[in-house]
């Protein structure tokens, strides 16, 4: 039996190695002049992403660099698949959305083994040391944009309210942006809190309380049931701070299922996040009040200029090297400035600045 044991291990490994090699062998020539770069993006579901992606395709292109894009579609062991695959047709560079921030520390150690450098794509990668630049857009100051845009909201429709009665979501819990949202929100809102301005009428505040885990739209609408149901039958809802624009769509959904939007009781003020066409065109509507507008053609071209630097021995142009620590090191990142839309500029911002054409919004 022992003898038997050991030509099956010897079998298993042989195969294990022949399988490696023909992988290795079958791993596609990269013809590219300048550089390979790999692209894991998080999902399809949401626009944003694959506008990123997109962006990204055609500006590494354009600079003469070849790309690998792939989409995870919110299954960590696909990206994890799917970036070892990268990493073994010999890219020399990876820059990752991640979808859970902490999962990629093994990932990272084999690229750092094998020299390949990895920039975080608007999401921190969280808990490894290998993690060469961050390209962002300041995410604190997004939580300030939708906090100051809700008050501006609840005090434009519901300005002889008294006390404005609101509800607070956050994004996903395995997302280190989630985090900067809602405390640059709460920068905002917490002053009115303590002042009575402002009521959370359910007492559910906090990250680990309003999280939305993977951004669904589904869960934050199935929680927004519940909200109405246990606390708003006799009470009004004045707004909701919704971070994101899918989390928004499912939020007002919500309220307009309970009557809001109709007769005598005005919608809710609504916030969101990314200028999705969906949230633009539920702005026009007036029912969500505001986006906030991130350029994601700049994160990209941020983003390749980042790569170049790299590959050419250069270094990166950052802005920040002081707020994005990632539990084993600051990672120095650049971060760029959004943009807070309502229905006062969204033609001038989204269609002015050609980020979609009139059709899309139609």
């Amino acid at each position: 039996m022992l003898e038997i044991r050991n030509l099956s291990a010897a079998l298993t490994a042989g195969a294990t190695a022949l399988a490696l090699g023909l992988s290795l062998a079958a791993a596609p020539a990269v013809a590219a002049d300048k550089g390979y770069v790999g692209i894991s993006m998080p999902t399809k579901s949401s626009a944003r992403w694959i506008t990123d992606g997109e962006s990204m395709v055609e500006q590494f292109q354009a600079a003469g660099y070849e790309t690998d894009l792939q989409y995870a579609e919110d299954d960590i062991a696909n990206q994890l698949q799917q970036i070892e695959t990268m990493m073994l047709k010999g890219v020399n560079v990876l820059v990752i959305g991640a979808i859970d921030g902490t999962t990629l520390s093994a990932a990272l150690e084999n690229a750092a083994a094998s020299d390949i450098k990895v920039i975080s794509y608007d999401r921190l990668i969280r808990d490894s040391g290998n993690v060469d630049y961050y390209a962002t857009f300041d995410n604190f100051q997004v939580g300030v944009l939708q906090a100051t845009s809700l008050v501006d909201g609840l005090q434009a429709r519901f300005p002889d309210a008294g006390t404005w009665n609101i509800e607070l979501f956050g994004g996903s819990p395995d997302d280190n942006n989630a985090y900067f949202f809602y405390d640059g929100a709460m920068s905002v809102l917490q002053p009115l809190i303590d002042d009575g301005k402002i009521n959370v009428v359910s007492g559910q505040t906090g990250m680990e309380k309003v999280g939305t885990l993977r951004w669904d739209g589904a869960v934050a609408q199935a929680r927004m049931d519940n909200l109405l149901s246990a606390n708003y039958t006799d009470t009004q809802l004045h707004g909701v701070l919704s971070p994101y624009d899918g989390l928004s769509i499912g939020i007002i959904s919500s309220v307009k299922g309970v009557g809001y939007g109709s007769g005598d009781l005005p919608m809710p003020i609504i916030t969101g996040q990314d200028a999705e066409v969906q949230s633009v065109k539920a702005i026009i509507r007036g029912d969500q009040y505001s986006t906030v507008y991130k350029d994601t053609r700049e994160l990209a071209r941020v983003t390749v200029g980042m790569v170049q630097a790299l590959l050419e021995g250069a270094t990166p142009e950052i802005n920040d090297t002081t707020t994005y620590d990632n539990g084993v090191k600051v990672v120095p990142s650049f971060l760029l400035k959004p943009v807070a839309v309502d229905a006062t500029n969204w033609e001038e911002v989204l269609l002015g600045g050609g980020y979609y054409t009139p059709d899309q919004i139609q």
